[in-house]
């Protein structure tokens, strides 16, 4: 686990004490997108209703490369999860994750 991802599981964990999130997994799904091609998601989240949801972070757009984007997009058409891209805010910006869904 990588400083920025290590950063998000505190989020998370935030966030399961709080009762917004029921469960968290870091790198606990693998998802089949075809033939020796997978994505393996941050985390797997399950929220309070029971949703399951897919995150992955990122430290800044800049480093979400196309081949990224590409697997996280087919994985949100073929599965039934919510597939969402976390990235840091700068201090400057306030601090906290800006969250996209995909």
């Amino acid at each position: 686990m990588n400083q920025t991802e290590a950063a998000y599981a505190e989020r998370l964990r935030a966030l399961q004490h709080a009762g917004e999130i029921l469960w968290h997994r870091f790198e606990g799904i693998k998802l089949r997108l075809a033939d020796n091609t997978f994505l393996t998601v941050d985390f797997a989240v399950m929220l309070a209703d029971g949703q399951l949801e897919m995150h992955d972070c990122k430290g800044s757009k800049a480093i979400y490369t196309d081949d990224a984007r590409v697997k996280m997009k087919v994985a949100a058409e073929m599965y039934p999860f919510v597939f969402r891209v976390a990235y840091p805010r700068s201090k400057r910006e306030g601090g906290g994750w800006l969250v996209e869904e995909v």
